[in-house]
Order: C-alpha cells, then structure tokens, then sequence
C-alpha cells in the first residue's frame, strides 16, 4: 500500500472584487477552484464570469502546482497566463477579469514549527550578550507572523507581546488596540518572563502614548529623569516609578501593486500601540532606530494578520451556516421531475449569492391537478432565503385542500403585520389539471410567456400586490384554458434584468425572440437557448439578481411527448 502524502500547510488569501479579504486553508490534493459547488470545488467563487470547474492546486514532486482546469478567460499567475506551473508563496492568481477575485498563495512549507522558533529565541535571549538585536528581531518576526496559524488570536498577540519584552529588556508590555473612533483600550499585558498582568491594572503613561499618536512615530526615552517636563511630571510615571519608556504605535501597512510599503501615509489604518516600560534607567539605550523601525512595521503587521485570521475563522462560521442554508434551499427545489401523462416540466435556479431570494416549486393536488410557482423575495442573501423556505412551505400546505386566494390573503396580512420583517415576494401560481384548465394568482410577478402556435406572447398580467407591500391587497385566481402543446415560462427578472457591460438590460421582449418558433423544442433545449442568450448578452458583466426558470408544456392526457419525464436538476 502506497504511502499517505503529507501536505505541507498551505492557504490561499482571497481578496473578492468589494475587497474583502478571507483566508482558506489547502487541506488536500487536489484543490478544486471554480464557481458554485457541485462540481465538489473546496474553493467557490461567486462571479459568473469564472467556470465552474475553474482551477486546481495539485500537490506532487513536494510541490504545490497550479493547473487551469477550464477557465473560459484564462488563468494568470503573477499577470502571465498559464495552463500549469508550481507555485511559490506569494504568486498572485487571477481569472481574466479586472474586477474579479485574486488569490494569494500562502505556504509554510519549508519553516521551522513554532515551538522550535521559541526554544530557539529563548536560547539567544539568555546567551546572546553581544547585543545582536538584528538577529534577534528577524527571529522574533518569524515566530510571530501567524499568518497560517490555527491559534486563537490572544495567543497570537501574547508570543508578540512576550518577544517584544524579551528582545527590548522591558519589565513589561502592554498592547493598546484601537476602537472604534480611535479609543485604546488594552487588550493585553504581559511581565518579563512571560507571566500575565491584569490590564485592568495596567496604566500607561498617557502623555507617552499621546506624544507618540501625535508625532505618529515611536518614542523611546531612555532616562525619564532627563525627559521633558511634561513626562517627568506625568502622574502615571511618577506613580509608578518608571525611568524608560518604549510607545511604538501600529498602522497598517497598504499594499501596493502587490508589494507592502515602509512609508505610513496619513491615511493608513490605525491599529493600536506597543508600549514598553521599565524602571531602570537606559532600559533601552541599545535599542537603534534601524531596530526600532523595523519593529513597529512588523509588529503592525502581525497584528493585522493576526486579526485577519480572526475574521476570516468567523467568516469561515458563518461560511458553514451560509452553506448548510444554501444546502437546505437547494434540497428543498425540485429535482427529478415525475411523470405526468398531461404535462412535462423543467426548471433551474441561479442565485446571485450563495443562498437566494428565488425559487420554485412543482407538486401535485391530486391525482389530476398539479400546482407550481415561481417566486422572488426582495433583497438577496441570508434573509431573502428565509423567507423564501417559509412561503415555500406555506404555499405547498395547498396540498392539504386550501383554497389559494384564501392562502394568499393570510400571507400578505401576515407579512404586512411583521413589517419589521422588510421584505416583500414577487408570486406567480398556477393549477393545471389533465383538460388544460389553468387557475393562476399572479401577486406583482412579470407574466409568463405563453408559446403558442410559433408565437411568444405574456397575456398574464391581470392580478394583484406582491404579497407583504400592500396590507389592503385582495387576491383573487383567475382562469385560462390551455392548448395541447401550449408551452409556459415562467421567469425571475434576473433573466429580464440581466445587463450587459453599457448598463442595458435584456427585456422582455428578447426572451419572446429567443422563445418564439421553438413550440416543437424539448424543454430542457429551450431552457439551453434562454439561458445562452443571457449569457451571451451580458458578456461576463457581474449580474445582481438571481436567475430561476421553469417551464411547463401541456399535452392532452392521452398524449404521448418526447417531454415526458424531463428531469432537470436545480442547479
């Protein structure tokens, strides 16, 4: 039996078009890259423009190698298009779009454990007498850039802290980090040796740190009995009986084209402040500004990176319940369509985001009528699709005999009651028994096309508010009697809506071009042709709104059709 191949820890920094930026871990070989999830992608990607089986990272020769596995644009590493090539940290990854995701990759290969860099500097602080600092800091710096780290961030600050202490001979380090409208508040402090203090009981010297926010450079004074009156005289030093004091304060340092930059510009984010004191007098004599420097950079940026892995575990939480959600809405669409001997049907849903404010549904009244819908839920995300689960629940309750303007009615009062709730649907539903009678409700939903005879025609616009908009709404079913061969579309205005790269938008009147003629089509082949020309039409512009479709083609029951039993998965 072959050996099982250890990865090395590795991890992708994904910066998405808004520039939010997360952090996922490569766990396994290979990666899959690519948008949506069911071609299994441990890396999904929300942008249309990126395929859906997109990119993998394949671990082989002891190395990480990046492979395009079908990007319709293109795969780029560091600006160069690329079919494979290994990949070493810091390569940037993009997709053919300006405005699309970009990947850093990230990897430890090759690094020492953190338990063995800590022995290592802890050896060099007790032996080293020849003041070293240089050599001592880059330590330091490597054991405490936690990038891929797995531990909880106050560790992460603590091992910054205790080094910071241990290289500079402080009796004590605090780190102040910044609230909201520039407050410190000390987050933690540490005594020489490691041992906690309680930072309730810390005091810095406020006239220190406010000499250091205003110069918004580090201050060190070596001797406080020589320092300006104003220290001298501060009552927290005095108090305290402190002879040296080390302020760094900490920005964080921008990119630029990739790069990070030394000089902090005004508009840099402020993150907090190190403070360090003693009460010995020349505490810190030895420390140069060459040393000093390089600290505050590095320290600002262990602390960014220390809390952007902090957030990204808490966007990972809520990743996983974004998922399990989007798992539930999509297992709660229809999938293998049964068979109807009067009717063949089909359907897809597209969202925008991972869970969506569409949906639509298909279920049967009987051994002879059917129902099914097509809804869209203001607003997009998390709440779009739980309201979405509940009309979706409510309205498949008509199963049980309820009449569906009485059903209708008590969902817009009940909405309109919880205005707090925000959000109102769109509704088309419709009943269509084995004689092509069609009872529908449309509650402010766009028509459906009705093909007919070669002819694409939207004749449904008699109806009502979307439900939760208007309290007073009264819904009422009307009726239409159907065709043989009479084919619906009912449609989102993600299809109508969809805009192109100037700012157009599909229309309406483009579906019916598409539709018209195609009476003949297999359903799932009329489903293909919307959903290319869409495509076609924003050519890669990012849309806002989801996509659903579903069509429904009636045929007399004692009809046969190559339609029968389409089974269409909700993608």
């Amino acid at each position: 039996m072959a050996d099982t191949q250890i990865i090395p820890e590795a991890a992708l920094e994904v910066i998405s078009p808004d520039g939010a930026r997360r952090f996922v871990r490569v766990t396994q070989s290979p990666f899959l890259i690519g948008r949506g999830g069911e071609t299994g992608n441990h890396l999904q990607l929300s942008d249309r423009r990126i395929s859906r089986q997109c990119a993998a990272i394949v671990f082989e020769g002891g190395r990480f190698h990046l492979e395009d596995r079908g990007q319709r644009r293109g795969l780029f590493v560091n600006g160069k298009k690329i079919e494979s090539r290994p990949l070493t940290a810091g390569d940037a990854i993009t997709f053919g779009l300006d405005d699309s995701y970009q990947l850093f990759f990230r990897s430890s290969a090759g690094e020492e454990e953190l338990p063995a860099l800590l022995t290592r500097i802890e050896r060099i602080s007790s032996s080293d007498t020849s003041g070293g600092g240089l050599r001592k800091l880059n330590l330091l710096l490597e054991a405490t850039s936690l990038l891929h780290s797995q531990l909880p961030l106050d560790s992460v600050l603590g091992s910054m802290v205790d080094h910071a202490v241990s290289i500079t001979k402080a009796d004590r380090g605090v780190l102040l980090m910044a609230e909201e409208g520039g407050a410190l508040r000390v987050r933690l402090a540490r005594r020489n040796g490691g041992s906690r203090l309680s930072p309730e009981g810390i005091t810095p010297s406020q006239t220190a740190l406010h000499m250091a926010l205003e110069q918004r450079a580090a201050v060190i004074t070596e001797d406080l009995a020589q320092a300006t009156i104003d220290l001298q005289a501060a009552q927290s030093i005095v108090a305290q009986g402190l002879r040296s004091v080390v302020v760094i304060p900490l920005y964080a340092a921008i990119r630029r084209n990739g790069a990070e930059s030394g000089v902090t510009p005004r508009h840099d984010t402020f993150l907090g402040v190190l403070y360090l004191d003693s009460r010995r007098p020349a505490a810190f004599s030895k420390l140069d500004r060459q040393i000093l420097d390089a600290l505050s950079l590095e320290a600002a940026s262990i602390l960014d990176n220390a809390r952007l892995v902090e957030r990204e575990r808490e966007r990972q939480r809520m990743e996983q319940e974004i998922n399990i959600a989007r798992d539930i809405q999509q297992a709660l669409l229809p999938r293998n369509f049964p068979h109807h001997p009067h009717f063949a049907v089909t359907g897809c849903n597209f969202p925008c985001l991972a869970v969506g404010g569409d949906y639509f549904d298909v279920f049967p009244l009987g051994e002879e009528r059917t129902a099914f819908l097509i809804a869209d839920v203001s607003g997009k995300g998390l709440g779009a699709a739980l309201l979405t689960t509940m009309l979706q629940g409510a309205l498949c309750g008509m199963s049980l005999g309820t009449d569906p303007a009485r059903v209708f009615n008590h969902l817009n009062r009940f909405l309109c009651e919880h205005a707090e709730v925000g959000r109102y649907a769109t509704l088309f539903f419709a009943i269509l028994d084995h004689e092509g009678n069609l009872e529908f409700i449309n509650a402010g939903h766009p028509s459906p096309i009705l093909i007919r005879e070669g002819r694409a025609e939207a004749p449904f616009t008699e109806g009502s508010f979307p439900v939760g908009l208007i309290p007073e709404a009264e819904y009422f079913t009307a009726r239409v009697k159907l065709e043989p061969n009479d084919t619906l579309v009912l449609f989102s205005d993600g299809v109508t809506e969809a805009m192109d790269p100037e700012d157009n938008m599909y229309g309406v009147p483009r579906l019916q071009e598409v539709l018209a003629g195609q009476q003949d089509a297999p359903l799932e082949q009329m489903q293909k042709a919307v959903l290319e020309s869409v495509e076609n039409f924003s050519r890669g512009a990012r849309q806002a709104d989801d996509l659903t479709l579903l069509l429904v083609r009636y045929r007399a029951a004692h009809a046969l059709s190559d339609d029968q039993g389409v089974q269409s998965a909700a993608a």
